[in-house]
């Protein structure tokens, strides 16, 4: 194990001492230039329009503000920094492929009108959440879908056994976070046995979150055992801008008849078979039926763009090999969805503001992480202010001092307006979920933070009058029982110097 862990520390360092000496060099170089008065005043005026370029960006303000700040505090390297890192989206070429890719899963994907049209009958405010996603993400709302909610990662863990036992045609796996021990162990143990029997077993994982995780050859590995695997975004030690995307998604689907998302990550914290940052609280859903269908897309339609090894699959030829034969009877209404960079499209932070908007009694979220620009700190004051229970839940023990401090940082404002916010005093919630009114809940990967909403991949399932909102609602409400409230008093006892770090932290909140 230690062995494991020093070459995946000196992986990183590796990587990590290359970009620096090469962001080294070139301030070295700006610096050397900048005597010249030529270039010093070639790069005020290059600045100059940077700036009006980025204010006429169709991005997020905060974002925004947070480069104009940094080019105008550090004019030398600032606008540098910024053509670099700044564009938050991915490369022209890989955007394009992405996006040719999402657009072959289009045909295959059935816009289902007529279970639109029933939503709409009922309430027109959840049909148009529903349809949103429909026409801006493509994936449809479905019925004919059991939904089971699991409200820690010790339950999905023994359901994902229990499922991954019985597959006989495949098993597509997609996680941020693969770590040795004994979630994954067990995983694997029944992933080399399906290989054997046949099974089409397939798994994919991001490289900077397996960076400490897992050996750089674990794909390797992986295929010397019969399992075909596909690496996003392998870390480089060179500056590029597509570092900053990474697939934040946790798929899992079996012989398209199960299917798992929700922020669980195959790791022994997760499973609390460990203590890392205490009590881990993570939640998760499980569906059966034909919204399966939607995250058998999702992974193959990622699979085609990542794993380039193959010829991409086709679509139609696995629609009628993966469709469910038996139909479960419908349990509300269901609709998985996935955001993408490589679109200007923000689907994981629309459907959060459309919840919040359209929220007429109360909207229960937890969250890891509470790192908000000014347009969503609105919508939930707003919303605290015309009545509606607003109540957000964070970790008490952090995972990341500088953000959970930007954070608190957003608590006194929201406060103000009547929003409740509460510290899960045993631990850490790694819970990405929203329920609201006893008839829409989500449960994906999307945290409340710039990263997930303009930067990584991300999914979830979106549903409405389905019987897990009303567990999801009580699963909140046990969850309150051991939390802290924090007050107004609470925020003002904090010290000035602590006060201004946050404050100075909060300003560059869009770039953590």
């Amino acid at each position: 194990m230690k062995k494991l862990l020093n070459i995946m520390a000196n992986r990183l360092f590796i990587v990590a001492v290359l970009i620096l000496l090469q962001l080294g060099l070139i301030i070295g170089v700006m610096v050397s230039l900048s005597g010249f008065k030529l270039v010093s005043n070639l790069l005020r005026f290059l600045n100059f329009f940077l700036i009006i370029y980025i204010v006429n960006r169709q991005e997020n303000p905060s974002y925004k503000l947070a480069w104009i700040i940094l080019v105008l505090v550090f004019p030398l390297f600032g606008g540098l920094f910024y053509l670099m890192f700044g564009g938050r989206k991915m490369p022209k070429a890989l955007r394009r492929e992405a996006m040719i890719e999402a657009a072959r899963t289009h045909p295959v994907l059935p816009r289902n009108e007529k279970i639109l049209a029933e939503i709409e009958g009922q309430d027109e405010q959840a049909a148009k959440q529903f349809r949103y996603v429909v026409n801006n993400a493509y994936y449809p709302v479905y019925k004919n879908t059991e939904a089971t909610y699991c409200p820690t990662g010790e339950i999905k863990f023994w359901h994902m056994l229990e499922e991954l036992k019985k597959a006989e045609r495949y098993i597509f796996l997609e996680y941020f976070i693969i770590d040795n021990g004994i979630m994954w162990d067990s995983i694997l143990e029944i992933l080399i046995e399906k290989v054997k029997q046949g099974v089409d077993v397939r798994v994919m994982y991001d490289d900077a979150g397996c960076v400490y995780t897992l050996p750089a050859n674990y794909r390797k590995i992986l295929e010397k055992l019969g399992i075909r695997c596909a690496v996003f975004n392998p870390l480089k030690a060179q500056l590029v801008i597509q570092m900053n995307n990474r697939d934040h998604r946790k798929i899992c689907v079996i012989d398209g008849k199960v299917g798992f998302v929700g922020g669980i990550n195959l790791a022994d914290e997760y499973i609390n078979a460990y203590e890392k940052y205490g009590h881990w609280k993570d939640t998760a859903v499980m569906l059966k039926g034909d919204a399966v269908w939607s995250l058998t897309v999702m992974f193959l339609q990622f699979w085609n763009f990542v794993y380039k090894a193959m010829p991409p699959s086709n679509y139609d030829d696995y629609w009628p090999v993966y469709k469910p034969e038996e139909q479960p009877v419908s349990d509300g209404y269901i609709q998985p969805f996935s955001d993408s960079p490589t679109d200007e499209e923000e689907v994981g932070a629309t459907i959060h503001f459309n919840i919040i908007n359209q929220a007429r009694h109360y909207v229960y979220i937890h969250t890891p992480y509470l790192i908000i620009g000014y347009e969503m700190q609105r919508a939930l004051e707003t919303a605290a202010k015309a009545g509606v229970d607003v109540r957000i839940t964070v970790p008490h023990v952090p995972d990341k001092k500088l953000v959970f401090m930007v954070t608190r940082a957003n608590y006194e404002p929201l406060l103000k307006a009547g929003v409740k916010i509460y510290e899960y005093t045993p631990g850490f919630i790694h819970s990405k979920s929203f329920v609201s009114d006893d008839e829409i809940g989500l449960c994906g990967t999307t945290n409340m933070d710039y990263r997930s909403y303009y930067l990584h991949f991300e999914c979830g399932v979106l549903t409405y009058k389905s019987s897990i909102i009303k567990e999801m609602k009580q699963d909140y409400l046990d969850t309150l029982k051991d939390c802290c409230e924090i007050t107004l008093e609470d925020c003002r006892k904090t010290p000035a110097v602590v006060r201004l770090i946050r404050a100075v932290l909060n300003l560059f909140a869009p770039m953590m």
